[in-house]
């Protein structure tokens, strides 16, 4: 229940900070009072758009703070508005989200403003109703939970699809690529290898006798160049005991024999392995033609860049691999939210279908209690033909005032205070299924008056033993039922600056206030004992 409602700096309030107690509080008072700015002030605090207009003072924030009573626990909301519009939004003064305040709202006060009858003629409010009565609410939850996951994964699919189908003519063409590259088994280096091969393929014969040329050089007149420089440090060595020079030269000798004897044994190694093969020749440029081919179809500049290519088209077909896998994964998950689907809409229906009757008799009741004797209200329910939010059924609320057999749709049957007095019942039924600890009528008894208005008040005096009930109201036979009694008014200060203002009437003060609603402004005697006869019925 709401225990506290602090306000400043909204449109005529200036600061109002009041408690309220349980049960039904009726707030009146005249025509521009204020009530309306009560009512926004709460509608701002429970969620409603913020307009920085609704300040009093373009200079200061705008607070509207209320205190809550849930379950034994205490919940504050606040809302603030600075004058450059900006609103920030608190939960027990933490920060939060305008959709985490709202949902909390929603859970706590029901607001019943003035023409929301008109909710009566919308498809959903009346599943709504039906749903709340038939305790199929939870069911409903689970339901639209498995509708919504559906409707994300065909969207999911349906994209997929369309990505598949324009990757597909590509897969094609990057499988041929793929191909062509991983048959060439590219290897690192191999194009510098080939090249420097096919050069000495190209001038085999040419290389082989330069290699023969050079070898009988070292070898003059068959006599081997090796053979000869060892025999000459051989000699010099006899006499290097007398000449010291000559052991260094001895010693440069045979460092000379050892790298002719090494290129000699090169030279000879590369004669037996330069080879002249013509199909050796053919077989290298034909590698090369390939492979200089496939550098200019992927305009790359080298093997290790076609290498790569290889590596990314690879990867590119793993992924579109990977598609049609999720694609079947999301076939098979669309199937299956399909199948709970349609368990949780059938088992709405049987737990809807279980009520419906129940639903029509127990608000035919009801509404005839309101001056409406002979009135007929029945609930139609039938199959939707196709899945909603709502499930697979379609509801209508039927309605007949003179007792006809022959109903027609609510909306089009009932007048507006017909529909008030329709509204109120089903607000009654309502609140005692959904544990709603607060709701708010704001003139529901607009289009009512003389005894239909004294049977609301009963109705809504009865709501008020089971839970917080505030009753904006403009009939004295609302007014006077048991309750708190809180007007509003305004009050001038020196400048003729007016502010909202509210304050609890008793004895003689409700009396006047319930006397001034009988006969306007100037008060007669006939108006008060009439308003103390009311009080003293609704004690």
């Amino acid at each position: 229940m709401l225990r506290r409602l602090a306000i400043q700096n909204y449109a005529l309030i200036d600061s109002l900070d009041i408690e309220f107690p349980g049960g039904l509080i009726i707030i009146t008072g005249e025509t521009g009072a204020g009530k309306s700015i009560m009512m926004g002030a709460l509608s701002l605090l429970l969620g409603a758009k913020a307009d920085v207009s609704a300040l009093k003072d373009n200079a200061r924030n705008c607070v509207v703070e209320g205190e809550f009573d849930v379950d034994g626990e205490e919940l504050i909301l606040r809302r603030v508005i600075s004058p450059a519009g900006r609103t920030r939004n608190f939960i027990n003064d933490e920060p939060a989200t305008l959709a985490s305040l709202t949902e909390i709202a929603s859970r706590i006060v029901d607001i019943h403003a003035q023409h929301q009858h008109l909710l009566l003629a919308d498809a959903d409010y009346q599943m709504r109703v039906l749903d709340y009565f038939a305790g199929s609410s939870q069911v409903l939850e689970g339901y639209r939970e498995v509708y919504k996951e559906l409707q994300q994964t065909r969207k999911e699919l349906e994209e997929l699809d369309i990505q598949i189908a324009r990757s597909e003519g590509e897969r094609e063409y990057r499988q041929f690529q793929f191909d062509k590259l991983h048959e060439a088994k590219l290897k690192d280096g191999e194009l510098e290898e080939l090249e420097l091969e096919q050069n000495q393929l190209a001038n085999s014969e040419q290389i082989r006798e330069n290699i023969c040329s050079a070898y009988a050089l070292l070898q003059p007149m068959g006599i081997s160049l090796v053979q000869n420089i060892k025999d000459a440090a051989h000699i010099l060595q006899k006499s290097s005991n007398f000449v010291p020079e000559l052991e260094q030269l001895c010693n440069r000798l045979e460092s000379c024999r050892i790298e002719c004897k090494d290129i000699e044994d090169e030279l000879e190694t590369l004669q037996d392995r330069i080879v002249v093969s013509p199909q050796r020749l053919e077989q290298v440029e034909e590698r090369l033609s390939l492979l200089y081919s496939l550098m200019r179809k992927h305009q790359a500049g080298s093997v290790e860049e076609l290498i790569k290519i290889r590596e990314e088209l690879q990867v590119q077909l793993q992924g579109a691999d990977r598609s049609l896998v999720e694609r079947e994964e999301l076939v098979a998950r669309v199937s299956e939210l399909e199948e709970r689907r349609g368990e949780l809409a059938a088992e709405l229906t049987e737990l809807r279908r279980g009520k419906v009757a129940e639903l029509g008799a127990v608000l035919q009741e009801s509404i005839r209690e309101l001056q409406m004797p002979h009135a007929v209200f029945e609930v139609s329910m039938k199959d939707a033909g196709k899945y909603t939010l709502q499930g697979k059924d379609s509801v209508e609320f039927l309605f007949s005032a003179n007792g006809s057999a022959r109903t027609a749709l609510l909306q089009k049957a009932a007048s507006g205070g017909e529909l008030s007095r329709i509204m109120l019942c089903i607000k009654s039924l309502m609140a005692r299924f959904t544990g709603m600890p607060t709701m708010i009528f704001d003139e529901i008894d607009t289009g009512v008056s003389g005894s239909i208005a004294d049977k609301m008040g009963e109705l809504i005096g009865r709501m008020g033993e089971r839970m917080q009930i505030f009753a904006i109201t403009h009939l004295p036979q609302i007014a006077s039922k048991r309750g708190t009694h809180l007007l509003v008014y305004k009050e001038f200060d020196k400048d003729n600056n007016a502010a909202t203002k509210i304050r609890v009437l008793e004895g003689e003060e409700r009396v006047k206030e319930v006397a001034r609603m009988l006969s306007g402004a100037q008060l007669t005697d006939a108006a008060l004992e009439n308003a103390k006869e009311l009080l003293k019925e609704n004690k």
